[in-house]
């Protein structure tokens, strides 16, 4: 490791693993005495088996008892069971993606949601979290909203955790995250070893500013979150990021196939960033299509889909977000 990016690490890594290791107290008092407004957004596709449960208790702590939150919605993307409505029988506001900015159309995939959420929350505050969590997530929002809340400096933070691995019914403590290991991490060292200081720069839950999230491009798939770490260094610096260690973090497990296309899309997004820094910004030298392989008892079936990048623009350059901000500021 780079001895700026270790150095950032040790120095910029922060523990939150428990409640108990948050002053509750002290960040509702940073929260009011900065004046900030708080969104927690978390985008779903067909989670209605674990999204009423995580909003239902989102809601109870950071809402009811605590006010921390200040709104809590969730981006639905075109699902076909009853996620929208244990969302919303939850206390949860939704609204589907394909209906915010409909000007704009609609696009595949988790960061399409995530930019969308941009022009339909208010906070100045937000913090992203994926809807397949399971197990005591209690402490992820006071965790992430600490370092926003108490340096101003800081504009962005990624939580880390150890992933368990459930596999035909055994678990490896920590041998989630298949795809930050065998793909993303290599990819950064390689590329930007200044980020070598992150633990999952794949990770589904963090938090930012807006003022800095909406000067960056949201890549549509899931290469999103690679995509946001590379291009908020480009925006603020490494100092501008921290990281915040949250314990433990349980979710289902995707097939070897879905996180082989996972894997191609956050390749694309990388390869596309490292070209966008080259004199002259040449051509990205790919082909945009994954091939994968099924075997059906007879012989080997290839299997051909898209992983080129589908990103969109800062939301800070559209129209009509322009417009609605400066009707609140005014």
């Amino acid at each position: 490791m780079r001895p700026d990016a270790r150095a950032w690490f040790e120095h910029r890594t922060s523990s939150a693993t428990t409640l108990a290791e948050l002053d509750l107290d002290a960040l509702l008092r940073a929260k009011r005495r900065g004046g900030h407004r708080v969104s927690v957004v978390l985008p779903a596709r067909d989670e209605e088996a674990t999204v009423g449960r995580l909003v239902a208790d989102l809601r109870n702590r950071w809402v009811d008892r605590l006010p921390l939150v200040d709104e809590l919605l969730v981006v639905d993307s075109d699902s076909t069971d009853g996620t929208a409505a244990a969302a919303r029988a939850a206390g949860a506001d939704v609204v589907a993606a394909a209906d915010v900015l409909p000007g704009h159309g609609t696009r595949p995939g988790k960061g399409e949601a995530l930019w969308k959420s941009l022009a339909a929350t208010t906070g100045d505050l937000v913090v992203f979290l994926d809807s397949d969590l399971v197990g005591d997530v209690a402490h992820y929002v006071p965790g992430l909203l600490r370092p926003l809340l108490t340096e101003p400096h800081v504009r962005y933070v990624k939580g880390c955790y150890t992933r368990p691995l459930e596999v035909d019914g055994r678990v490896q403590p920590a041998g989630g995250g298949r795809v930050t290991e065998l793909t993303a991490r290599p990819l950064l060292n390689a590329l930007w070893p200044e980020l070598a200081g992150f633990v999952q720069p794949l990770g589904g839950e963090y938090a930012g500013r807006r003022s800095a999230l909406e000067q960056v491009p949201f890549v549509s798939s899931y290469g999103v979150e690679i995509g946001l770490l590379i291009d908020l260094l480009r925006l603020g610096g490494l100092s501008s990021l921290a990281q915040v260690d949250l314990g433990v973090r349980r979710h289902t497990s995707q097939s070897q196939e879905a996180l082989g296309v996972m894997a191609g899309e956050v390749v694309s997004t990388v390869l596309a960033r490292a070209e966008s820094g080259r004199p002259g910004h040449q051509p990205l030298a790919a082909s945009g299509l994954l091939t994968q392989f099924r075997h059906d008892g007879t012989g080997f079936v290839p299997h051909s889909r898209a992983v080129a990048v589908d990103e969109r623009p800062p939301m800070a350059t559209v129209p009509e977000y322009r417009s609605e901000r400066a009707g609140l500021a005014g």
